[in-house]
């Protein structure tokens, strides 16, 4: 019985490493929007077996990243704009809900953490003022979670950082096909930390309209 646990653990483990990397590599742009793809290929690539492999491309459609294509495996999700819009919403509504909760009974966690989420805000904003993107989406996808962590909702932290992905997801190709990005992507996640410490809600509401507004610009003027 021991050694089936620890095989079902090394399993578990493994299918988590393969989906954080086809993750990666959907984020990064070397997966494109439609592209196609077998268990078996990928299973070759990392050099496991299908079982894992399987798992974690199961793991990564129900997070909408993925789409099963019938008989022939997997490929990547082709969001649209008006995806896009819809993500930039929701996201909008989940982050106002976190602001205002923590403006009314203050943050869960150690101050630590508080620093924690601060360091990365400002590594998140010098990648963006420098338009690196490649070091912003992951600086940026753990600042998020770490922000909306402070609220102490693990489901609504969760959620939000789905949609951050999807949003993301959606975004990489354009911007990386837009040239330079020195000076266009959003910068404010210092000053949005500071309302967030101050517990005002509406100075968080105004900095994150203020994002989202600047972010659906951007991506309306890169696809039109």
């Amino acid at each position: 019985m021991r050694g089936t646990g620890s095989s079902a653990v090394t399993r578990s483990t493994l299918r988590q490493q393969i989906a954080d990397a086809l993750r990666d590599e959907v984020l990064a742009g070397r997966l494109a929007p439609g592209q196609e793809f077998t268990v078996k290929e990928i299973a070759e690539q990392y050099g496991v077996s299908a079982t894992p492999v399987r798992e974690a491309l199961v793991d990564l459609s129900a997070q909408g990243l993925l789409d099963s294509a019938q008989h022939r495996g997997f490929k990547v999700h082709e969001y649209s704009v008006a995806d896009y819009h819809g993500m930039v919403e929701a996201r909008a509504l989940v982050a106002e809900a976190i602001f205002r909760g923590i403006a009314e009974r203050g943050i869960t966690k150690p101050e630590d953490d508080f620093l924690s989420v601060r360091r990365r805000a400002e590594e998140s904003a010098r990648a963006a003022t420098s338009g690196d993107l490649n070091v912003l989406i992951g600086y940026d996808l753990r600042f998020w979670r770490e922000l909306s962590s402070l609220f102490g909702n693990a489901y609504l932290t969760g959620f939000l950082h789905r949609l951050r992905v999807q949003a993301w997801v959606f975004a990489v190709p354009l911007l990386r096909a837009a040239g330079p990005l020195d000076g266009r992507l959003w910068n404010g996640h210092t000053e949005l930390v500071d309302a967030v410490g101050r517990r005002d809600a509406q100075a968080a509401y105004e900095i994150i309209t203020a994002y989202n507004r600047h972010s659906l610009d951007l991506v309306d003027k890169l696809v039109g």
